[in-house]
């Protein structure tokens, strides 16, 4: 329960925490960001970490001028299209074995999932899954795992890279200084992590519905 609390604690006030790394680490801050966004794009044992609500927190404070937005951009994005491409490679030498495997670190539930999704969306899935967390983690592991190049799963990485963090950068930018965000931050935040959840449910609870007709 401890370790869940956290976990709520960081999503909701990631601004907090963001500003406390800012003032002890300074420009370092650029780095750890990048790990982070690494990590949850890249290790398929990390989902947990916040994505979407970083990347807001991250542009807000560039929109306050504490941050570079263009170099916040470019390191960002750099870390995300990295991080696809290892967890794609992860996926391609050691997925099949994971998979198969009685004791493991991943939720199993969450591959079948992400392959589920993957067989509806194809290829696409790499830049729709960049909106959504859990399958966001899981995505290249299982394009590791299938049959596509790695030319096209990069063109994939790239744009649904680029288009990630600019949206929820310059969401953070332009709209991060506004009153009403500023003074509801962790509202603000929330609503994000539901809508980006939400297609999941729904595409969860539709295909539940589906099995139920047919027995």
């Amino acid at each position: 329960m401890e370790m869940l609390s956290s976990a709520i604690d960081l999503f909701l006030h990631v601004d907090v925490h963001l500003e406390a790394i800012l003032q002890q680490y300074g420009a370092l801050t650029y780095a750890i960001l990048s790990i982070v966004i690494l990590c949850e794009t890249g290790l398929v044992v990390t989902p947990f970490l916040p994505g979407d609500s970083l990347l807001f927190a991250a542009g807000a404070f560039a929109g306050k001028g504490l941050m570079d937005p263009l170099l916040l951009f470019v390191i960002l994005s750099a870390a995300a299209i990295i991080g696809d491409s290892v967890n794609f490679a992860i996926g391609a030498k050691f997925g099949h074995f994971i998979e198969n495997a009685d004791a493991c670190c991943i939720n199993k539930q969450y591959l079948v999932r992400t392959k589920e999704f993957y067989a509806r969306h194809g290829g696409k899935t790499i830049v729709i899954a960049r909106f959504m967390p859990i399958i966001r983690t899981f995505a290249p592991f299982v394009a590791g795992m299938g049959s596509m190049a790695y030319g096209r799963f990069l063109a994939y990485n790239i744009f649904g890279g680029i288009l990630w963090v600019l949206l929820f950068v310059g969401g953070g930018y332009f709209f991060g200084t506004v009153p009403f965000v500023q003074h509801n931050f962790s509202i603000v935040i929330l609503a994000i992590i539901i809508i980006s959840i939400l297609p999941g449910i729904i595409g969860w609870a539709i295909e539940r519905m589906k099995q139920k007709k047919g027995e």
